[in-house]
């Protein structure tokens, strides 16, 4: 057995699993933004590429010089992977640098200097492989591991924070409403659009009051990036008083993403015997893909992915998009409109589910990429971004006025379609996780609330947060017995996410 095995790795079939790392080490950096699946393509890819190159290496060194070529090999795989990664550092620390014909020259230099070195006859490499084939399977072990502990399955009722607020003697009526929560990602409020972009949002406003909505006129969000805003609004509770691992200098995220996908309101819902309705973001942390109706797109229309694009512009395959022979800009404009017309193209399908629903509905908008004019005619991406893909405050400006009125008219018609396909009033939510970018840090926090609360909006406030709407929810229709705390905002740097302090809310419109 020993013998066979020391046989085994001694051949020189490390050139294939190094051809492997890249796509597996990049889907490991990108686990909590992308499904695993998005992985698969670029990997087989990966795979077929190092191995027809060591087929043609070997050709050429013949079989009897098969370490030759699988060194040789592994040297061209390294350049070839590595070269958008350089691009990129280049790009992003020195971008005043005519760095683009240098550094392909440089790479081609490299590249001809790795084939005369391991053409020299002294050279068989035949005792490498053993220590080679080790490397590359360590290689692929960490990656696969990382991503074995970031995409661990979890019962579909299980809760992230053992802590979290839940109730188990919540009381679903005769006739149970469907709720319908829809995060409409860094809408800001009116007074914010007005006096930051000169955008009056009233004929919005008016419309939604018009349904009998609630809009909050001095609502702000509790924190200011879509993670914690959202763990703390799906709990019911401010992160600080959730889980030790939300601590001033921690960066982690692990706790916090979990707290997302199992959170409080979700398992209030599930234990009610109400059926969980969420959609494809884009976003692995976001998406809540093991609930009842996990819903999302057919493949793209262009046939690439997100993650495909960016595979393809960590390589020297990047020169294809530079050729215009594949444009991942464009791919990414596609996947984000198809989501986002796959939700308000399924409004209809969702309400007539027949149990009751709780349908947890985040749309990636009027946050960029913009891809959407005021009309829903596609945009390009790239034309709202500079060459380091920054957005300048007027192009941004520009992207996120165009795509917030497209989101009005999409809103105003689900809520619409909701409507007039639910037999008992459902309760419809609408939040901004937080205001738009680019503002100063305490209007960052003006975020929209607009609440459908039959029959009870007696019970809505206009300083109202969202750490206290589903608080409402369960009080006003579940006979729930959560208090109310009190709204609070808190900022928070990056990366320390858990630093917080707190920003008081100036709005001059406040009511009792």
């Amino acid at each position: 057995m020993n013998k066979v095995f020391s046989r085994f790795f001694n051949q020189p079939w490390y050139p294939i699993l190094i051809s492997a790392y890249p796509a597996l080490a990049l889907l490991s950096a990108n686990a909590g933004q992308v499904q695993p699946s998005a992985g698969v393509r670029p990997l087989l890819a990966s795979v077929a590429f190092g191995g027809v190159l060591y087929f043609i290496v070997w050709l050429f060194f013949r079989r009897s010089k098969a370490h030759k070529a699988a060194f040789l090999t592994t040297l061209l795989l390294s350049l070839f992977f590595s070269y958008g990664h350089a691009y990129i550092f280049i790009d992003e620390n020195f971008p005043e640098t005519n760095y683009t014909t240098w550094l392909a020259i440089g790479w081609i230099v490299l590249a001809l200097l790795s084939i005369l070195w391991t053409t020299r006859p002294k050279l068989t490499f035949v005792s490498s492989a053993s220590s080679l084939n080790t490397v590359a399977l360590a290689l692929l072990i960490m990656p696969l591991a990382q991503l074995s502990l970031e995409t661990s399955p979890r019962g579909a009722h299980a809760l992230g924070l053992d802590n979290a607020p839940v109730e188990r003697n919540l009381v679903r009526p005769e006739n149970p409403p469907d709720v319908y929560f829809f995060i409409l990602d860094s809408y800001g409020r009116s007074d914010l659009l007005y006096s930051a972009y000169g955008f009056d949002n009233s004929g919005f406003v008016n419309e939604l009051e018009k349904r009998d909505f609630f809009v909050a006129k001095c609502s702000q969000s509790n924190y200011v990036r879509t993670e914690i805003s959202l763990a703390s609004s799906l709990n019911m509770e401010y992160l600080q008083g959730l889980n030790e691992a939300f601590a001033p200098k921690s960066t982690a995220r692990r706790v916090l993403w979990d707290s997302l996908k199992h959170s409080a309101v979700r398992y209030n819902f599930e234990n009610m015997g109400y059926e969980t309705v969420t959609f494809d973001t884009g976003f692995a942390w976001l998406d809540l893909n093991d609930t009842d109706h996990f819903m999302r797109p057919p493949p793209i229309s262009s046939g690439m992915t997100d993650f495909e694009g960016l595979f393809l512009r960590t390589t020297a395959a990047r020169y294809a998009q530079d050729l215009g022979l594949v444009d991942p800009d464009y791919l990414l404009g596609v996947g984000f409109r198809d989501r986002f017309n796959f939700v308000f193209s399924s409004m209809d399908d969702v309400a007539k589910i027949q149990q009751p629903t709780f349908s947890y509905i985040h749309v990636i908008s009027p946050h960029p990429p913009f891809v959407f004019d005021p009309e829903g005619n596609p945009t390009y991406p790239p034309d709202f971004w500079n060459e380091q893909r920054q957005y300048p405050p007027d192009l941004y400006q520009k992207g996120y006025v165009n795509q917030l009125q497209y989101l009005n008219k999409n809103m105003l018609a689900a809520i619409d379609t909701i409507v007039a396909n639910s037999e008992t009033p459902p309760i419809i939510i609408l939040q901004g996780d937080h205001g738009p970018w680019l503002q100063p840090v305490n209007k960052r926090f003006w975020n929209l609330t607009a609440i459908y609360f039959p029959e009870h909006q007696d019970q809505l406030y206009s300083t109202i947060t969202p750490v206290n709407i589903f608080r409402l929810v369960f009080n006003t229709y579940f006979g729930g017995k959560y208090d109310i705390l009190e709204d609070v905002s808190y900022f928070s740097p990056v990366p320390n996410l858990y630093d917080f302090s707190e920003v008081p809310n100036s709005c001059s419109h406040a009511d009792n």
